[in-house]
């Protein structure tokens, strides 16, 4: 079995999968020299509809400066910058008749996208939350797993006050946020030690569960691999 990891970043989603037992290839606009599977530097939207109909599965996570609730609210002068890729990525799901998941945060996106599956790191027994929504297309059906009680709060600095917590803030440079390593332990990522690709990405686990539903429906069978 072959995914597509579509806007791939440094690969959280395509090491899931890979982990799931998919062949993995990944896109993004951007060289990604720390992807761990091959890659083609190239528009997302354009390499699906081209090549999408190669492959078992398509995973897409377009970014989502355009919609985010950052952008949108105390960035808001700014979101002209970004483009909107949400529904042109969707057409061109749709247009290779593959099965498809896209995954956005919580927030405006996922107010314009059907969300068939919720997502959080306490699942899977991580210290990050990071809620993600995902849709699935192409006749994919996606169970979702019992949401799980959060540990207490989020480690770091709040109105100048510092917090412990059990969970970790993976996204910016300040506000007691981390090290690296606690991202990485954290993110379940460990072959890049960049801030930037690492706060970008989704752990691992999501898509290996997501892949692992997938498999059993594409008949395929699943890998047992260690990352």
């Amino acid at each position: 079995m072959t995914v597509l990891d579509a806007y791939c970043n440094i690969g959280g989603a395509g090491m899931g999968f890979w982990l799931a037992g998919f062949g993995v290839v990944g896109v993004d606009i951007l060289d990604q020299p720390r992807y761990p599977f091959p890659f083609l530097q190239g528009d997302a939207v354009g390499a699906i509809a081209a090549h999408g109909r190669r492959f078992d599965l398509i995973s897409a996570g377009p970014p989502c400066q355009f919609d985010c609730t950052l952008t949108a609210g105390t960035n808001s002068a700014r979101r002209d910058r970004y483009a909107d890729l949400l529904e042109p990525t969707r057409e061109a799901l749709e247009s290779t008749s593959r099965p498809y998941i896209i995954e956005q945060p919580p927030g405006r996106a996922s107010r314009r996208m059907r969300v068939d599956l919720t997502l959080c790191g306490e699942m899977f027994g991580l210290r990050v939350i990071r809620h993600r929504n995902f849709e699935a297309g192409g006749g994919l059906l996606l169970d979702q797993p019992p949401h799980v009680p959060h540990r207490g709060r989020v480690a770091g600095y709040r109105h100048g006050q510092r917090y412990d917590g059990h969970y970790f803030q993976v996204y910016g440079s300040g506000g007691g946020k981390g090290s690296v390593p606690e991202w990485q332990q954290a993110m379940g990522i460990h072959w890049t030690d960049v801030r930037r690709e690492i706060a970008e990405a989704i752990p691992p686990a999501y898509a290996e569960l997501i892949g692992r539903q997938a498999a059993a429906q594409l008949g395929g069978a699943p890998a047992s691999r260690a990352a």
